[in-house]
């Protein structure tokens, strides 16, 4: 059976459902691509909020199949390459997403679904959930962003432990890390995630679109360059209709409406 990346509401919240379930919902050509293309769409839409990225059947993502890696040896380099590609062209599509993403993890993500989890803006993961970059048990190196992530995460000696043994660890170690934002009850990642993402859908869009953005690039920008960037960021949103109902509904005491 094909792969397939299923989406459906939860009032303003996308829920994308990677299912695979053969192969303990392995990332296919079909899960990527439909990954891609719902978020472009959804983007669009004023009615989404917020994305929420989850598996089926208690498992959230292995990464690579490891039977289509081995067939792929005897195809063509670029065939491999070009399948890497689209996988780095959704990771970067959730990082520079302009509306939050929540990675809700139950099971195990390996791998690249490890990977596609760290580029999420937020993980939450159920207590019994195992994280792995299993990458080096295979003879393979990272892919997806996984090892940009954890560099800029970890001291280098941790970076290198997880990354060269292809160490199993808990949410709860990433969580004393800072890489797993909450820790929940086994089976309940999915309705912790939401209840965040419901958080999130009545703050105003454009504010966090310019928090995550401010967020990416951070690490790459001077003091200098960054102070310039906040000052750009928060003179457009004060103007922002938004900025005006925010502030109103502070003053006057009541929820505020934005669109």
């Amino acid at each position: 059976m094909a792969g397939s990346l299923t989406s459906t509401t939860e009032g303003r919240t996308l829920v994308l459902k990677i299912s695979n379930p053969d192969v303990k919902n392995a990332l296919a050509p079909e899960i990527v691509a439909a990954g891609i293309e719902v978020l472009s769409a959804a983007e669009k839409s004023p009615d989404i909020r917020s994305v929420v990225i989850t598996g089926e059947g208690g498992m959230f993502c292995a990464g690579g199949n490891l039977n289509s890696l081995q067939a792929r040896r005897r195809e063509p380099r670029e065939v491999q390459a070009q399948s890497i590609e689209a996988l780095h062209n959704w990771i970067d599509a959730i990082r520079t997403y302009p509306k939050p993403v929540i990675a809700c993890v139950e099971g195990a993500a390996a791998g690249a679904g490890f990977s596609l989890a760290l580029a999420c803006d937020m993980i939450v993961a159920a207590s019994d959930a195992v994280f792995v970059m299993s990458y080096s048990t295979v003879a393979l190196s990272p892919d997806g962003g996984g090892s940009w992530a954890i560099a800029r995460a970890v001291p280098r000696a941790l970076a290198s432990e997880w990354l060269m043994t292809g160490t199993r660890i808990d949410a709860q170690r990433l969580a004393h890390f800072g890489l797993v934002n909450w820790v929940c009850e086994p089976g309940q990642a999915l309705a912790e995630g939401l209840a965040l993402a419901a958080q999130l859908d009545v703050r105003a869009p454009n504010a966090l679109a310019s928090i995550k953005e401010l967020i990416s690039d951070a690490a790459n920008n001077s003091l200098s360059a960054h102070l310039g960037s906040e000052r750009d960021h928060f003179v457009a949103n004060l103007h922002h209709a938004n900025g005006g109902e925010g502030i109103d509904a502070f003053l006057q005491k009541r929820q505020p409406r934005y669109r």
